[in-house]
């Protein structure tokens, strides 16, 4: 039987914690910062964990994490 294949965009965007949770960057941080309060920008510093909706698909693009 085949091994199953990494996708290798969500192995570079999400990274799994020791308790099983999946961590993710936050979006809206790259570009046009410069209309953006710096509240929003504080507020969209670190990680956060990915939302259990898209907990299912996630798993399932990163089969060995």
């Amino acid at each position: 039987m085949p091994k199953m294949k990494t996708k290798k965009g969500a192995a570079k965007r999400f990274r799994v914690r020791p308790g099983g949770s999946i961590k993710r960057g936050q979006a809206f941080k790259r570009h046009i910062l410069t209309k953006k309060s710096t509240k929003n920008k504080r507020q969209l510093r670190g990680a956060v964990e990915v939302v259990a909706a898209d907990l299912p698909h996630v798993r399932a693009m990163l089969p060995y994490a």
